[in-house]
Order: C-alpha cells, then structure tokens, then sequence
C-alpha cells in the first residue's frame, strides 16, 4: 500500500507524549557500577529505591559493584566435564582395576 494515507508508527488513541498526559516523572538518581572489565554502567533509580551492592554489566555480563578501584570479581566458569572425570574422582586406579577384573572374571565366566 505504497502512497496511501496510512498512518504509521502510531496507535489509535494516541496522542502527544509528554508530561502534561502522563504526569510528573519521579525523582531519579544515577548511580554508577564497575565491573572487572573497567565498564561504567549508570542505571537510575528512584531517589527512595534502595540501590543493589551489585549490578550486572550490560557490555560483558560481569558483576559490576560501586567502588571503582576494587570491583567484584568474575565468576569463575568449570570446564565441563566428561563422565570419565567424574569416574576419576570417585575412584582410585588401584579400585578402578579391581572394578575392571571382577567384570572381565564375570564376562569370562558366562562365556
């Protein structure tokens, strides 16, 4: 519908924006959060809002606190692991032999 007088961007019912229709905007204040990367991130927060000890970053996802000169500290990310790992740190090799020579004995048995 090129060319036609259609309306866009707009609702029907809509009017000017402003302060007038929507009333007085509540005091705010700008608080700023550093993170480890060294982002300053500035969100606003109503003057009787209790501000959070942490915030996170929007440019790298780290936790950003309100000291500059000592923000918090990433967290720190476990590789995955594999099943064998998880097997590894339950049992010892000498267990993990036993373990292996009494299924070999049963699979010998059976045969």
């Amino acid at each position: 519908m090129a060319g036609g007088s259609a309306i866009r961007g707009t609702r029907v019912g809509a009017g000017p924006m402003g302060e007038a229709e929507r009333g007085e905007a509540a005091p705010r204040q700008f608080v700023s959060f550093y993170c480890a990367d060294g982002h300053e991130t500035r969100p606003s927060f109503a003057h009787d809002a209790m501000i959070p000890d942490v915030w996170d970053c929007p440019n790298c996802g780290y936790p950003a606190g309100r000291d500059r000169d000592n923000p918090p500290r990433p967290p720190k990310v476990e590789p995955y692991k594999t099943h064998l790992a998880y097997v590894k740190e339950r049992r010892s090799n000498e267990e993990s032999k036993a373990i292996l020579a009494e299924a070999l004995q049963r699979l010998h048995q059976d045969d």
